[in-house]
């Protein structure tokens, strides 16, 4: 049986109005991730990789436009709908792991609070008790000891490591079926680096859930990508497996990057 289609982005521009002229920050990019796929874009910075990521979401701001043919995700297009139901599956069937676990998390809130805030927003059915111990739950699923006592902790009591688990728990509270992680491993030592990354393949595998990583490391990608789209000045300039890719570049970007 064929792995069905999550998310189809066909023909995505998003292109910057400035009083300088316009900046193409995506231009004319399509690709598809299917359930449980990990999907790795790869590129330098300014290459389009987060631009492509916000419009998928309907994060742009002025003076971005956003264009596409379609963006269709899990049987709607997401270009064609409103910001209502766009806020509906935001965060509830889309979750965002960014890149700083510094400045994801509000210092003046404890965790409890901020993973709670979540779940009141998109399992309104869910009572205290019940979210008290989903975020339990959650904790001991990225793996934070002692998930009781930590909850009532502030984010300045977690290391950096321990902050993007925390981050990791919250884009899965609703259980999304995508999961976007961009950059999610950046600002943190190369050990942590390979914890958290194991720790996400892990969760994805064992929900089904559809990753699109996003990183400027092509080691990253190697041990976590089943498939890879190379972007480079806002277009798609190659895309395949993971081992089509690394076995075999086609395009002299591709080939600088690895080297």
């Amino acid at each position: 049986m064929e792995d069905k289609v999550l998310l189809d982005v066909q023909g995505l521009k998003t292109y910057f109005h400035t009083f300088k002229g316009v900046v193409k920050a995506v231009d004319n990019v399509s690709f598809s991730l299917k359930e449980g796929e990990i999907l790795g874009i790869v590129g330098e910075s300014g290459s389009g990789k987060s631009v492509t990521s916000f419009s998928i979401l309907k994060l742009v701001e002025d003076p971005g436009v956003v264009d596409a043919d379609h963006i269709m995700f899990d049987g709607k297009d997401l270009a064609k709908i409103s910001e209502k139901d766009m806020s509906k599956i935001r965060g509830k069937d889309i979750s965002m792991v960014f890149q700083d676990p510094m400045t994801s998390l509000n210092p003046l809130y404890t965790i409890q609070r901020q993973m709670e805030e979540v779940l009141i927003l998109h399992e309104p059915q869910m009572n205290k008790a019940q979210r008290r111990e989903r975020c339990i739950e959650l904790l001991h699923a990225v793996g934070i000891p002692n998930p009781e006592e930590r909850l009532k902790e502030y984010p300045n009591q977690f290391s950096g490591g321990m902050r993007q688990r925390v981050i990791i728990a919250i884009a899965l509270a609703t259980n999304p079926k995508l999961l976007i992680a961009d950059e999610p491993t950046t600002a943190l030592d190369v050990t942590i680096q390979e914890q958290i990354l194991k720790l996400m393949k892990k969760l994805v595998k064992e929900h089904n859930t559809s990753l699109m990583l996003i990183t400027h490391d092509l080691g990253v990608i190697a041990e976590m990508a089943d498939y890879v789209v190379v972007m480079y000045a806002g277009r798609v300039v190659e895309k395949g497996t993971a081992s089509e890719i690394f076995k075999n570049p086609s395009h002299p970007y591709t080939i600088g990057l690895m080297r």
